[in-house]
């Protein structure tokens, strides 16, 4: 029972990962030790259902839960206090990050590896900061444009570090996508959720790949990509002392939270 709850739990949190801002779903597959499970269903089904089917139903009630159910507070708390919200996110995105490190270094840490997570920092860095703040893009939320924002949930979810919800900010899609999301608006749903189904199955394999010939390399790209997105999102503006106080109290209390619950994950694997 205990083990189910924690299940339900990560995917909970996983669901919720592919909607916040900076945060990648695939990366807490990863940090709670979801993510190969999940990839082996996805690629070897009749292989890998018969060893991990008892994970699927309190996973995907879970990831239901946080995906849809999280929409409605997040698209609230952002009309409330942008700033707010964003610093609660990055102090959970933050205490991810030692699982991270040490998943990445698993398979050891060569020079590529730290190449890898350089690269990785910097192209998402400086694409992020190029898109908001140079090319300043927005686009006029529809259909196609919700439907590319399930892609890019897709690829959050299958490629770990993958910060799809910074780039529907910075498109200006993100606050109409919460809105629908948070209304079970049937025209965001049917555009995103199929988006998101199709773009998980069909990188699947070559992710897969990927990491099982490149994983330290993979990995540590994949934490580069997570501490550069996160700086990304840092917000600059506040409407007073009292928001940049309450700011920093969530930030800590996101990355406690996140941190407790690795060493909860720890001792259920020990």
């Amino acid at each position: 029972m205990i083990y189910w709850l924690r299940n339900l739990l990560c995917g909970v949190l996983i669901g919720a990962g592919a909607i916040l801002p900076g945060v990648s779903g695939g990366v807490l597959a990863v940090v709670f030790d979801i993510y190969r499970p999940f990839m082996e269903v996805l690629t070897h089904p009749a292989a890998a259902l018969p060893k991990y089917w008892r994970w699927l139903p309190p996973l995907g009630i879970g990831w239901c839960i946080g995906f849809l159910g999280l929409a409605r507070g997040i698209s609230a708390s952002m009309d409330w206090s942008d700033a707010v919200t964003t610093w609660l996110f990055i102090g959970l995105i933050v205490g991810t990050i030692p699982s991270l490190f040490r998943e990445a270094g698993k398979e050891g840490r060569g020079g590529g590896a730290w190449v890898s997570m350089a690269v990785c920092a910097a192209a998402v860095f400086f694409g992020l900061f190029y898109v908001q703040h140079v090319l300043k893009i927005t686009v006029g939320p529809n259909f196609w444009w919700y439907n590319f924002c399930g892609v890019l949930w897709g690829m959050g979810i299958v490629i770990p570090g993958m910060t799809s919800s910074s780039v529907m900010m910075a498109l200006g899609l993100y606050q109409p996508m919460m809105d629908g999301l948070a209304r079970m608006d049937f025209v965001v749903l049917s555009a995103c959720l199929p988006g998101l189904a199709i773009t998980v199955v069909l990188l699947a394999r070559g992710v897969t790949w990927l990491f099982r010939r490149h994983y330290a390399v993979a990995f540590h790209g994949i934490l580069g990509a997570v501490a550069a997105s996160t700086l990304a999102i840092i917000p600059t503006e506040y409407t007073g002392g009292g928001e940049a106080a309450l700011s920093a109290l969530l930030c800590l209390g996101g990355f406690a939270l996140a941190y407790a619950l690795d060493r909860l994950d720890q001792r259920i694997r020990t």
